[in-house]
């Protein structure tokens, strides 16, 4: 029987639970009373089987969906061209508030499990242990399972900035293909790491999403500066880079390790160029912007 590392387990029946795999797991949950009471059965049953192994057969939707996306962008901003700005700043509002809640409970349902992981287990297990067990069947399962599928409305973001003609920089779109492309093929693959770079992600989003809400209402307070959002995102970048290094650490000398080496590369890929590209939009913003400003300022 696989059970996962997770200890101490109860001894309950309704806390035993098998995927489509075979093997059983105690869900998370259920090793802390109290916090099993915010917890529904359907999450804890939740069976990573099937719809893993549907989107291990259907790689072409991932690909197809960001093909259609960037055919939208190049025709929405032709489009835009003629036509005046959309004045849809409540729609705006309510969708940045919407993908805030959620990010918010994504984030509150993921970080217990990294926490007890990173306590209970060591590093090497945390980055190279199966993930059928460890977190990717059940509760937490489940809403890593919705991250995946959440990168595909996010895409939506790009019609706001289109439709109110703002300026849609390289690191926007190309941070949205590419994170969709890359969580596909991590929940394929069953990536072991999964767990960090989806709390990380919900954590993140939970905040900008927020920020974004009450900048579109007009109700932001002036002590929070766009700054420290884009700092947080620098950090996210700066974590992730670190991980896949550890990670491939282990895919070198633990031959037992699941990590694999084509995502792994994509990871320090993917995470590596957002640094890049985050530290110059966070440099151009905030200290040209400043230094010009200075510079205006003593001309005067």
């Amino acid at each position: 029987m696989v059970i996962s590392l997770n200890s101490p387990l109860p001894n309950r029946p309704e806390c035993v639970f098998k995927n489509g795999w075979g093997q059983e797991y105690i869900d998370f949950s259920c090793q802390y009373p109290l916090l099993e009471k915010t917890y529904y059965s359907w999450e804890k049953g939740f069976d990573p089987e099937p719809v893993q192994n549907w989107m291990v057969n259907h790689p072409q939707l991932p690909i197809l969906t960001v093909i259609l996306y960037g055919v939208l962008i190049i025709f929405g901003l032709k489009i835009m061209e003629e036509r005046q700005a959309w004045r849809s700043r409540w729609f705006l509002a309510a969708w940045n508030l919407f993908l805030s809640v959620y990010s918010f409970i994504g984030m509150f349902r993921t970080i217990p499990t990294l926490f007890h992981n990173m306590f209970t287990m060591s590093l090497r297990d945390n980055i190279c242990q199966q993930v059928e067990v460890t977190f990717g069947s059940g509760s937490t399962g489940l809403w890593i399972f919705l991250f995946i599928i959440s990168k595909f409305p996010e895409l939506f973001d790009t019609f706001f900035i289109v439709v109110n003609k703002k300026r849609l920089i390289f690191l926007h779109w190309y941070h949205h293909i590419t994170v969709l492309l890359y969580c596909w093929h991590s929940y394929a693959t069953k990536c072991p790491t999964g767990p960090f770079f989806v709390v990380m992600n919900y954590s993140v989003h939970a905040f900008m999403y927020f920020y974004y809400f009450l900048t579109a209402v007009k109700l932001k307070p002036r002590w929070i500066h766009p700054m420290y959002i884009t700092t947080l995102q620098l950090s996210q970048m700066l974590v992730g880079v670190a991980i896949t290094i550890f990670s491939f650490y282990y895919y070198l000398t633990d031959d037992k390790c699941g990590i694999t080496y084509e995502n792994n590369v994509a990871a320090f890929l993917m995470y590596g160029s957002y640094f890049v590209l985050f530290l110059q939009f966070f440099v151009g913003r905030y200290f040209k912007a400043r230094v010009t400003d200075i510079s205006s300022k003593k001309k005067i």
